[in-house]
């Protein structure tokens, strides 16, 4: 049983085939989808989604390349939102200093913002840092999260910020990035304890190997397991029997 902790099925890329990626991933063997809306327009479309199929779940935040849009009014929209029994987290939001498509202080602001309505909410909290690591850091250590769950969407620093976030008691979702020829990613997991990490999509994209130069999809989240089987030298099951127990008990707590 595999599990996508994170992709986008509420993104136009699908809007021709929407149900059928879900089925195929159903198919494939894979038990849960978190679909992870990040800008209003996705909000009532990824609740459809959910409301469908169960097997996928929702989460909704304002993504860092959207903060400039972010308001308090948007922000209780998405509290309210959240208050359906299937939207399992909020997020992702964090900050992004590679493509800084909202000004950085704007970024800052709206991630702080949200991670305190979260902390209010009870909500797990999925976090896209990009050549921020700094800056996330001190935001969620000034936070005074405590035990609130908190996962890192789409890991791509180095080991010793890896071993500080999982210091801070943060989980780290892994990406078909890890599947790529001569990535770091894949010495970098090979030091972490299996317990700490889920594997993700991001569907639409991030296509792992070997199906590179298509649109990426749940159903291919078996690549990434396969994937940390192999580097952790572990069994297959073994990996999607630890990974779903962390998923279950972070966002579906332990009765999914």
């Amino acid at each position: 049983m595999f599990i996508d902790s994170h992709c986008h099925l509420e993104m136009e890329e699908y809007d021709k085939d929407r149900q059928a990626v879900i089925r195929r991933a159903e198919e494939k063997g894979v038990r849960y989808m978190l679909t992870v809306a990040t800008e209003e327009q996705h909000f009532d479309r990824a609740i459809g989604i959910i409301e469908q199929n169960p097997a996928v779940y929702g989460a909704l935040g304002i993504h860092p390349h959207n903060a400039k849009y972010y308001s308090q009014e948007l922000q209780g929209r998405i509290i309210s939102l959240a208050r359906h029994p299937k939207v399992v987290a909020y997020g992702e939001i964090g900050l992004d200093f590679f493509k800084d498509y909202s000004p950085r202080k704007t970024q800052m602001e709206a991630f702080a913002a949200q991670v305190a309505a979260a902390k209010d909410a009870g909500l797990p909290i999925i976090i896209h840092s990009r050549e921020a690591r700094r800056e996330t850091l001190e935001i969620l250590k000034g936070a005074d999260l405590g035990d609130n769950p908190v996962v890192i969407h789409c890991f791509s620093y180095d080991l010793a910020t890896a071993k500080t976030m999982l210091d801070m008691g943060f989980y780290l979702s892994i990406t078909g990035v890890v599947t790529y020829k001569n990535s770091p990613l894949a010495d970098i997991i090979r030091h972490l304890p299996l317990g700490s990490l889920l594997a993700e999509t991001d569907s639409p994209f991030l296509t792992p190997h070997p199906h590179r130069g298509k649109r990426n999809e749940p159903s291919l989240v078996a690549n990434v397991y396969e994937r940390i089987a192999q580097v952790q030298k572990r069994t297959i099951e073994e990996v999607c029997e630890t990974i779903g127990s962390t998923f279950r008990a972070l966002f579906l707590r332990g009765t999914g």
